[in-house]
């Protein structure tokens, strides 16, 4: 295979094919008008998002030279790895018990379907051996075409193969931002030059390993829609069918002035939480199985409880779930993971009809759980039975049967004011419940009903002394008062004592809080908190305690008042709270 060199293709070898690419920026009003509509993404086949859709569960694989260190892949690259070692790694990458039908055997046995891996990160290193770099599998003791032999395997094994693609390289001298974490500004910036580079790169994804399910893009830093438009529409030129994420350019930064997109790509990617119920923007939840994307000695492995409710509440707000595996130095995925993937599959072999195939809703997720439904049947997926009993918001068909997945006995009293469901302790399952109750009518027709805690302080304005990053619209304390268990309040790491508070709006009657603390993110953190109320300008204490946890609930007074405060006085990490409930009794 002829090989160009990385100066070669910094000197324009590669060709710039699109034609709107050569347009001038004084181009006349007309011209710039006739080419505008090109600055535009199409997107994919709504049947190829459907085909997408149904499949439900896939496996992310992060995997390089970097696993040599067991730090994290890109992101160590000049932080705990100095650069020029980092760069050196692959001279001795040499995983030789890879074995690409194993890789696929253990995403069969998990009941995963696709399978997408991260042919090049933002270290720059690429697991084929490209026409236009040196620094790939080629170059490595190692030697083989990791892809060629990983999209062969999929083909036969029946599991869909898909491709992730850094869109920032900073190892690459063209690309503007360098290492550590993209904060460092290239001398040798030329992002003309390394867009030819990156249309280069996906070009030979497509043509040698596709067709592919996906091209996973990532962080795309300054590569923005000018030049990422064109690249997209170069590739459903070169496969219609291909699904595209939202992070192949960056939305903003017109430098020619071209209409801005709103949504880039065909579907988002809410990465290490499980996204929010939406039927009508396709998503895929990103998550690793252990705690570190690429392989870490001794890393925090995901209990199975944890795992299948991820991938229950993923489904049960309609998107997709990918799972990521870290392989070894030597090409393994570890037994450890193997084993909770196999756990995975067998609760899929079970209970799988309730994932694949399935859309959102009608109820959307809350404390109980979710639900996912096909054609006239819902899916009720109870995680949790508060009081007993699961109950849930009216629905506009008439439930013909209940039962429960695997076995058991369901009895559902439907009302005008809603469902109560009722399942004997002994027919419950350990993890998740799953409640059949089909309809009169298809259920995808309802529209989504949300569940209602009931609590005062649902949608009270609300503030608080910190927030995550300070992204308010992510991370700020209406999270913890929305009544949605996807969301949250988030604090910067580090912090150790904070506080929140909710505006009733007029003094309320309250004598019973509970506080849901999203224990996910590193065990519970809280040590010492107090409830508090104002008073004109004091706030008084009307209730103290030590930890949180999951569910917290407590009665007190009840008192009267309009502002109350959950001040957190002793945390070994930044405080998260799922939900802030307050109730009359």
């Amino acid at each position: 295979m002829t090989r160009i060199c990385m100066s070669l293709a910094l000197l324009g070898i590669v060709l710039f094919t699109i034609g709107t690419a050569g347009a001038s920026a004084a181009a006349a009003p007309a011209e710039a008008a006739a080419a505008a509509p090109e600055l535009t993404d199409p997107g994919a086949p709504a049947e190829a998002i459907a085909h997408w859709r149904g499949l439900r569960f896939g496996m992310f694989i992060h995997w390089g030279p970097v696993a040599l260190t067991g730090h994290e892949i890109g992101w160590s690259r000049g932080r705990e790895t100095p650069i020029k070692e980092y760069d050196q790694l692959y001279k001795r990458f040499n995983p030789t018990d890879f074995n690409a039908d194993e890789w696929v055997a253990t995403a069969k046995a998990a009941g995963m379907k696709y399978m997408v891996i991260t042919t090049k990160h933002h270290d720059g290193f690429c697991l084929w051996p490209s026409d236009v770099t040196d620094y790939d599998i080629g170059g490595s003791p190692f030697g083989r075409d990791v892809l060629k032999e990983l999209s062969a395997a999929c083909r036969k094994g029946g599991i869909e193969f898909g491709t992730y693609y850094s869109v920032c390289d900073w190892h690459h001298p063209a690309f503007p931002r360098g290492s550590p974490g993209g904060r460092t500004k290239k001398p040798t910036a030329d992002l003309d030059a390394y867009d030819k580079y990156l249309r280069a790169q996906v070009k030979e994804l497509v043509t040698r390993y596709g067709p592919l399910l996906v091209l996973w893009f990532d962080v795309p830093q300054v590569y923005t829609e000018d030049y990422g438009i064109p690249m997209v529409r170069m590739l459903r030129g070169l496969q219609p069918n291909i699904i595209v994420n939202n992070r192949a350019y960056a939305a903003a930064g017109r430098k020619k002035g071209f209409s801005h997109q709103t949504q880039v790509g065909d579907y988002t990617t809410p990465e290490q939480r499980v996204g929010g119920f939406d039927r009508d923007r396709p998503w895929e939840t990103c998550m690793t199985i252990c705690r570190q994307w690429a392989w870490k000695p001794n890393d925090t492995l995901k209990s199975l409880e944890q795992c299948i409710q991820i991938l229950v509440r993923t489904a049960g707000g309609d998107g997709n779930l990918l799972l990521n595996v870290g392989p070894t130095a030597d090409g393994r995925i570890e037994k450890r993971q193997i084993d909770r993937l196999k756990q995975i599959g067998d609760w899929l072999g079970t209970y799988g009809e309730s994932i694949y195939g399935t859309r959102g809703g009608p109820f959307k997720p809350g404390p109980f759980g979710a639900s996912t439904c096909k054609a006239n049947r819902v899916y009720l997926h109870v995680l949790a039975w508060p009081g007993g009993e699961v109950r849930l918001p009216p629905l506009p068909r008439k439930v013909t049967a209940a039962g429960v997945l695997g076995g058991g006995k369901a009895e559902v009293d439907q009302t005008d004011e809603g469902l109560v469901v009722h399942v004997p302790e002994s027919d419950r399952k350990d993890i998740d419940t799953i409640v059949t109750l089909d309809l009169d009518g298809p259920a995808l027709a309802i529209e989504p009903v949300a569940w209602s805690s009931g609590s005062l302080a649902t949608g009270a304005k609300a503030t608080a002394s910190n927030v995550f990053a300070k992204q308010a619209r992510e991370y700020g304390p209406a999270k913890a008062v929305d009544d949605d268990q996807t969301t949250r309040w988030a604090t910067d790491a580090g912090t150790r004592e904070a506080w929140m508070q909710v505006d009733l709006g007029k003094p309320t009657a309250i004598g019973r809080a509970v506080i849901d603390e999203a224990t996910r993110f590193g065990g519970g953190r809280v040590r010492k908190f107090r409830l508090e109320v104002r008073n004109g300008k004091d706030w008084e204490p009307v209730l103290e305690g030590t930890t949180i946890g999951r569910n917290f609930e407590k009665t007190f007074g009840p008192v009267t008042a309009r502002h109350v405060r959950l001040t957190i006085l002793e945390a070994v990490e930044g405080p998260t709270i799922w939900e802030f409930q307050l109730f009359a009794k």
